[in-house]
């Protein structure tokens, strides 16, 4: 693990390592299904968003350096899903298997409880198995497995949901 590991909320001067983060999954993983890069443009209006809607951005500092980030957003966007909500998290692959995922999403499924969430709801690449035990140790079930549903990489992708009750939580 990274020595020391500072998480905190994000900040405009955040963004561009969070693009390039997110742009790394977005190339070379199937953590992200979508094939084209992100803006700064693009990045600076998601954080908006999240923002704007109260939701949390989180990052994790090693090194001196961003080296991942974490939040969430509407699960869907009509009114009754309010109180569920769809989490993401992305290291940067300099630091990935330190145990960083796990120190960012501590905070922000505590985030999510104080702010009145009911459920958590994590979108994993069916053959993402590191997210999968990671999820797992954190108490999230798996709830439903979609064949087929993305394209990628030339090859058809699996997702699996992930959810986690936060009222059953201690």
């Amino acid at each position: 693990m990274a020595s020391v590991v500072n998480i905190r909320n994000a900040s405009d001067n955040d963004l561009l390592p969070i693009l390039n983060i997110y742009n790394d999954a977005i190339l070379n993983t199937t953590a992200v299904y979508s094939e084209e890069p992100h803006t700064i443009e693009m990045r600076q209006a998601w954080y908006q968003e999240r923002l704007s809607n109260g939701f949390p951005v989180l990052v994790a500092e090693a090194a001196g350096k961003v080296a991942g980030f974490c939040s969430y957003g509407h699960f869907r966007a009509w009114p009754c899903y309010r109180f569920t909500i769809e989490h993401s998290v992305y290291i940067d692959p300099l630091f990935r298997g330190q145990g960083i995922s796990k120190l960012l999403l501590r905070p922000l499924i505590n985030l999510a409880q104080q702010n009145g969430i009911h459920a958590m709801i994590a979108g994993i690449d069916s053959e993402n198995q590191v997210s999968y035990h990671l999820h797992q140790s954190l108490g999230f079930r798996q709830v439903a497995h979609f064949k087929e549903v993305g394209f990628k990489f030339n090859r058809w992708l699996d997702l699996l949901f992930m959810e986690l009750l936060l009222d059953e939580r201690d």
